[in-house]
């Protein structure tokens, strides 16, 4: 508990000067046994205050026992901290039972009844100390995806002025290689792939979703710089359409000879020199072969000995 101390200033009304007046007005507290008396504070400097008395406090911890002097108006939590660095328990791990009843760490000990020579036993309390270890990990575990998410911020930020760069280039119309746009979309990649495997909790998880959106914003304008690199300029289009129309009039330059070969006809040859042919006379007006006689008399001798046909005549 503190004691806190709240001044009001009153002016007072009526003829000459006003004089101030400065009420004091004090908080209160309850003591436990229904007392009730001005709050403490330990940080007020009042010139008349008289320092809280020191008084001498047996702890047992196990089997053996510490005296550890204390002022009589500090708290539970202080007695944790200079028994802690004589039993080596962790404040936090620290129970302290005074008339078998566990006090916290911010009750004090002239309220809760301690005096000189009372006695307090200290437990080590396995729960806190299960909840501080986890906490701890909790915290290394935090500190560790902070530091990774900073790493992977410092490498971004380089990639940043690459893209920025880049950029600036190719809205100029300056074309870029299209392989340089790649690499730096896969560098940024990789820092997205190492940004999902970092595991936070809190504030690191925030931090760990804006660094994401940061680096899919730059992957998508280098997307949107590659299509536009990728198109020609104005100058470009002119020159392929020169160049189409180069290559239309030699394509027409050389077909016009080919279909007047086509069209013309061939020369006509004219010669005087008559082609001879071997034709002999005598072997038309030669006597037939004796074969030939032959089957001629025959023929003739079967012609003679048959009959002359008849035909049947009709009578009109």
């Amino acid at each position: 508990m503190m004691r806190t101390k709240a001044k009001f200033a009153a002016m007072n009304g009526g003829g000459g000067s006003p004089a101030a007046k400065v009420v004091e007005v004090e908080s209160w507290e309850v003591r436990p046994g229904g007392m009730l008396v001005q709050k403490r504070n330990p940080d007020s400097e009042g010139g008349g205050s008289v320092p809280a008395p020191t008084i001498r406090v047996r702890v047992k911890y196990g089997s053996a026992y510490h005296e550890v002097l204390i002022g009589s108006q500090a708290s539970f939590g202080e007695l944790k901290k200079l028994l802690s660095e004589r039993t080596g328990l962790h404040p936090m791990d620290q129970k302290l039972l005074f008339k078998d009843k566990e006090k916290e760490s911010g009750a004090f000990l002239d309220t809760s009844g301690v005096k000189d020579r009372s006695k307090i036993v200290l437990v080590e309390d396995p729960t806190a100390q299960a909840k501080r270890v986890i906490e701890m990990r909790r915290n290394a575990k935090m500190e560790r995806a902070s530091k990774s998410i900073s790493e992977v911020s410092l490498e971004v930020d380089k990639l940043a002025g690459q893209v920025k760069s880049l950029e600036s280039l190719i809205l100029k119309g300056t074309k870029v290689a299209e392989k340089e746009v790649l690499n730096l979309i896969e560098l940024l990649m990789t820092q997205l792939i190492k940004l999902d495997g970092i595991i936070a909790d809190g504030d690191a998880k925030q931090q760990r979703r804006l660094q994401v959106k940061r680096v899919q914003k730059y992957v998508e304008t280098l997307d949107v710089l590659k299509i536009r690199n990728a198109m020609p300029s104005p100058n470009e289009k002119i020159q392929k359409q020169q160049e189409q129309q180069q290559q239309q009039q030699q394509k027409q330059q050389q077909q016009q000879p080919q279909k007047q070969n086509l069209h013309t006809p061939a020369p006509v040859v004219v010669t005087t020199q008559w082609e001879k042919f071997d034709f002999d006379i005598d072997s038309i007006f030669s006597t037939p072969s004796t074969s030939a006689t032959s089957t001629a008399t025959s023929a003739s001798s079967t012609a003679s000995a048959a009959p002359p046909p008849k035909f049947a005549w009709e009578l009109f």
